[in-house]
């Protein structure tokens, strides 16, 4: 039986707000989904990085990236600036519906403080790429995290198969056991985003499981403690911040660990091959 799409409704109507994220402003798809959106009557909200781009145009409103021109493919400082915008738009809404502090929002908007945090990420660049050197003729990595930070796993496993060629698979580290941890051996790199926070205790369980199986791990953490050194690898400490400021540090962290991995193979980080900048057509 043919079924007709066109007849189906959605959840979306005049009630709603939909948020197209798009670097380009022409992906076809986020397109479409504007479209649909605006039909239903939904207020449309474009992040993007292009002004008088499609996204922009179609939708109500937005806010624009402003990261400048993005000449890889991998779109590392569009992803980052991009969940920095979420980050700040969620800050936003939680202060006009009066469900945070204003102590606590002007804590998590402390621009001078979050740019030294990131500085500090980025001086951390030499030991970063000594260890994404370790790893570059690995065949298999597997990334892991919890809650806020499975996100920030498919995001890192994403970024070293783009432009290294390697697979990875980014996953929820509390699901592990149903599928991924079959294919853990001596010679399997492993990422765990560990950031001292209510997941902690549980990840370390995860952490273990990999230790017990002699999987390689790497760990990006904001905490110092020593049972972290004992099970890692490979340990890179990155500033203590709240968990959403954690998220965009990590982020920065395994993007230029794929980066590093990807030079040291002699790759074009810029034009990985297969890909494309902008998905005009479905």
């Amino acid at each position: 039986m043919h079924l007709n799409l066109d007849i189906i409704k959605t959840l979306i109507d005049n009630n709603s707000v939909v948020i197209a994220i798009s670097q380009s402003g022409e992906t076809a798809d986020t397109l479409a989904a504007i479209q649909k959106a605006n039909d239903a009557g939904a207020i449309t909200l474009g992040i993007c990085n292009v002004p008088g781009s499609s996204v922009s145009r179609e939708t109500n409103c937005g806010v624009f990236t402003r990261c400048g021109h993005e000449v890889g493919v991998a779109s590392t400082k569009a992803f980052t600036a991009q969940i920095t915008i979420l980050y700040l738009l969620a800050l936003k809404l939680a202060d006009s519906k009066d469900k945070m502090s204003k102590n606590s929002i002007k804590a998590h908007l402390d621009y001078d403080g979050s740019i030294k945090k990131m500085k500090s990420v980025l001086k951390k660049e030499l030991d970063i790429k000594k260890i994404a050197i370790k790893y570059k003729k690995a065949s298999d990595f597997l990334y892991l995290g919890r809650g806020l930070n499975f996100p920030v796993a498919l995001e890192g496993a994403l970024k070293l198969k783009e432009i290294s060629y390697i697979h990875a698979e980014g996953y929820p580290a509390a699901e592990m056991k149903h599928g991924p941890i079959a294919l853990v051996d001596k010679d399997m790199p492993n990422v765990f985003i560990v950031p001292k926070d209510k997941t902690y205790e549980k990840i370390i369980s995860n952490i273990e499981e990999i230790k017990s199986r002699k999987g390689k791990i790497i760990i990006i953490t904001d905490s110092k403690d020593k049972i972290l050194k004992n099970l890692a690898n490979d340990l890179i400490v990155i500033p203590r911040t709240n968990h959403y400021m954690f998220v965009v540090m990590a982020t920065i962290v395994l993007q230029l660990f794929a980066y590093y991995i990807a030079v040291s193979k002699k790759l074009n980080v810029d034009q990985p091959r297969n890909l494309a900048k902008s998905v005009t057509v479905e």
